[in-house]
C-alpha cells in the first residue's frame, strides 16, 4: 500500500483526529502494567504537536459491553501520556457529546486531548455487514461516526492492532471525512513496510514459523505462504492435527478433527509446490497442564493419557538449523504453552534462533500476540527487525486479506 502519511500533509493550525491503539494491560487497581502501545504512538503524536496541530486522540480499551465501565476507562492512559509528553493531556469524559465537543473546540496549536473509551458506545463495534442489513443500525453507526468526525479537520489512522476491523472509528469516520486529509501514522507505515516487504519481495531463503493452539487459525496463512516461502516450521498444538493426518498417535494432545483432512491436503500441496513443511520430531508431554507437573520427551507418537505441550529438544535444534542462514523470517504463534514452565523452552529456543539469524542479517518480523510477548519477555526485542503491534491484524495480513479501513485512506 502506498498511502499518504502524516508527514505528507500540513497540520499547522489544524485539528487532527487520530485513532490509536491504547488497549493497554491494567492491573486490578487500573494501573498500566505496560505502556508499550502508548510509547509506540509517540512519534506520530509528537509530529502533529511539533507541527503546530492540535491533536484529538481516540482509542478503545478492553471489551466493555457498549456501556460505561470505569475499570476500562482511558483515564490512566491520559495520565501516562501526560508524563511521557511532559505536558498536560486534556481528558474528555466521553468520546461524543457536549464535553468532548467543547474541549476540542478550545484546543490550541500544540494541545493534546484524549477521548474516553470508544467502546463505551455500542455504535463503535456495530459490524458493517449488520449495518447494511439494518437501516436503524446503520443510522446509529453513522451518527456516532459523524460526531467524531466533526471534531477535526484531518484523520490519522495509527492503530494497526484494529486495522482488520470495521469499527466506526476505523472505517466509518474516515468514510464520513471524505474530502479532508485521511492518512496513516508512522506506526502503521512501519507495519506495512515490514509486513509488506516480507510478503511481496522477500530475500531468500524465506522461512515462516507458525505455532499456537489451533490449525484453523493458521490455515489461511499457510495457504497464502505456500508459494512464497521456502520452509514453514510448524510447532504448538496445531502440529498434532498434522500428525493425525499422517496417521501418528497423538495421545490426549489437542487436535481439531474437522481439519485433519485439510491438514493432509496442505501437506500434499506443499510437496507439490516445493515448499518444505517441517513438523516437530519430538515433543514434551505431560498428563496435565500445570507448572512442575511430571513430563517427558516423546518422539513421533504420544501415548494415551499424555498430551504434547511443547516442542522437544531435537525439534528445537532442527528449527534452529532451518533458521540459520535464512534471509527473511516471519513468526506467528508460540511453540508450546509458554506461560507455564517447563513448557516454555521451545518458544525460548525459537526466539533465540530468530534473534541469532537476525544478527547475521536476516529480516525478522514477529507477528504480534504471544510471539511478541515471548520476544519482549526474553529481552530480545532489540535483536529482531520488527515486532508487530497487532496479533490478529498481522495474521490477517499474512493471509493476504485486504483491510478496508486502510484502503479508503489517501493514496500518495
Amino acid at each position: 500500500m502506498t498511502k499518504k502519511t502524516v508527514a505528507d500533509i500540513n497540520v499547522k493550525d489544524k485539528k487532527v483526529l487520530m485513532r490509536c491503539d491504547f488497549n493497554v494491560p491494567l492491573d486490578e487497581r487500573c494501573n498500566i502494567t505496560s505502556d508499550d502501545r502508548i510509547v509506540k504512538a509517540l512519534p506520530t503524536i509528537k509530529h502533529v504537536l511539533d507541527g503546530g496541530g492540535s491533536l484529538i486522540l481516540m482509542s478503545h480499551l478492553g471489551r466493555p459491553a457498549g456501556e460505561r465501565d470505569e475499570k476500562m476507562s482511558l483515564s490512566p492512559v491520559a495520565q501516562r501520556l501526560s508524563e511521557l509528553l511532559a505536558k498536560d493531556v486534556v481528558f474528555a469524559d466521553d468520546c461524543v457529546g457536549d464535553d468532548p465537543t467543547s474541549k476540542a473546540a478550545a484546543l490550541k496549536a500544540g494541545d493534546c486531548m484524549l477521548l474516553e473509551n470508544l467502546r463505551f458506545h455500542k455504535q463503535e463495534t456495530i459490524k458493517d455487514k449488520a449495518a447494511k442489513e439494518d437501516a436503524q443500525l446503520r443510522q446509529a453507526k453513522d451518527d456516532f461516526a459523524k460526531s467524531l468526525a466533526g471534531l477535526a479537520d484531518i484523520y490519522v489512522d495509527d492503530a494497526f492492532g484494529t486495522a482488520h476491523r470495521d469499527n466506526a472509528s476505523m472505517y466509518t469516520v474516515p468514510e464520513v471525512m471524505k474530502g479532508k486529509p485521511r492518512v496513516i501514522g508512522f506506526l502503521i507505515e512501519k507495519e506495512l513496510k515490514f509486513l509488506g516487504e516480507a510478503l511481496s519481495a522477500p530475500e531468500k531463503p524465506f522461512v515462516a514459523i507458525l505455532g499456537g493452539a489451533k490449525v484453523s487459525d493458521k490455515i489461511g496463512v499457510i495457504e497464502n505462504l505456500l508459494d512464497k516461502v521456502d520452509s514453514i516450521l510448524i510447532g504448538g498444538a496445531m502440529a498434532f492435527t498434522f500428525f493425525k493426518a499422517q496417521g501418528r498417535s497423538i495421545g490426549d494432545s489437542l487436535c481439531e478433527d474437522d481439519f485433519v483432512e485439510k491438514a493432509g491436503e496442505i501437506l500434499k500441496r506443499a510437496e507439490e509446490s516445493g515448499c518444505e513443511i517441517v513438523l516437530p520430531v519430538d515433543c514434551v508431554v505431560a498428563r496435565e497442564v500445570k507448572a512442575g507437573t511430571e513430563n517427558k520427551v516423546a518422539a513421533y507418537n504420544v501415548e494415551a493419557g499424555w498430551r504434547g505441550l511443547d516442542i522437544g529438544p531435537e525439534t528445537q535444534k532442527l528449527f534452529a538449523e532451518k533458521l540459520d542462514g535464512a534471509k527473511t523470517i516471519v513468526w506467528n504463534g508460540p511453540m508450546g504453552i509458554f506461560e507455564i514452565p517447563p513448557f516454555d523452552e521451545g518458544t525460548k529456543a525459537v526466539a533465540m534462533a530468530v534473534a541469532d539469524a537476525t544478527d547475521k542479517g536476516a529480516l525478522s518480523v514477529i507477528g504480534g500476540g504471544d510471539s511478541a510477548s515471548a520476544i519482549e519477555k526474553l529481552g530480545l526485542a532489540q535483536r529482531v527487525s520488527h515486532i508487530s503491534t497487532g496479533g490478529g491484524a498481522s495474521l490477517e495480513f499474512l493471509e493476504g486479506k485486504k483491510f478496508k479501513c486502510l484502503e479508503i485512506l489517501d493514496e500518495k
